[in-house]
């Protein structure tokens, strides 16, 4: 886990070549979309292991068969609020849950208009309640423009002011990364690479597409479909 000397607070996994290894897979064309998927969850999986290197821990005496010795707790690791952004984190806190089974979790429908403007529509919110010894980790694999997570922050912070708040990535520019820390400074960022930049149509270069459409397949318009008429 590196911390990016950009800003403060923003961190990635260039130094794991586990992660690399299935970020090059994600980034090809060809992967069909069940093995799209298992990447999205191995990388929420194991971004989580990384995130609760940085939590709060206390030692406890625990009794084994033989005698006490002593051991830790991961106290953060019990007050947890994941907060998915549809669609395409759904694999992400899949991952994420195995790592915090005793999580909450928050779903949000967001979506991202067309450029220049980049209006975002949130249509669904459901977020529990967050206490001040919450840690929210808020899904979302393409951090892009950043309007989407900014307008995402700003609905969460609603529900509760919580310890830390995380937001957790497969992918970011600098441009979406700055937009979210100049709104909210304290604002803690976890993604598998930074990328270089983002491309006239708000899309990460060199990127990996669409990651819901990578992951669940390209919606279509019901316009487009075959018309069927009743036999009379």
């Amino acid at each position: 886990m590196i911390e990016d000397k950009r800003w403060k607070g923003v961190y990635s996994f260039d130094d794991s070549p586990y992660l690399m290894e299935i970020l090059t897979e994600l980034r090809d064309k060809e992967t069909d979309s069940i093995a799209f998927r298992k990447g999205l969850v191995k990388l929420g999986r194991f971004m989580g292991y990384e995130i609760i290197k940085t939590m709060e821990t206390e030692k406890v005496k625990v009794e084994t068969p033989l005698e006490e010795t002593e051991g830790i707790i991961v106290k953060d690791r019990r007050n947890v609020v994941i907060v998915t952004v549809l669609r395409a984190a759904v694999p992400l806190m899949e991952g994420l849950v195995k790592v915090f089974e005793h999580a909450r979790i928050g779903i949000v429908s967001a979506s991202r208009g067309k450029p220049p403007k980049f209006e975002i529509e949130m249509n669904y919110v459901k977020i529990p309640q967050i206490t001040p010894e919450d840690t929210v980790i808020i899904a979302d694999p393409m951090i892009a423009t950043g309007s989407t997570l900014v307008r995402v922050i700003e609905e969460v912070k609603k529900y509760g002011t919580p310890k830390r708040l995380i937001v957790l990535g497969v992918l970011a520019a600098p441009e979406g990364i700055s937009r979210i820390k100049e709104r909210f400074p304290d604002v803690e960022i976890f993604v598998t690479k930074i990328d270089r930049e983002l491309n006239d149509k708000g899309y990460i270069l060199p990127g990996l597409g669409d990651a819901g459409d990578r992951a669940f397949g390209a919606p279509i318009k019901l316009s487009n479909l075959p018309q069927v008429h009743p036999i009379e």
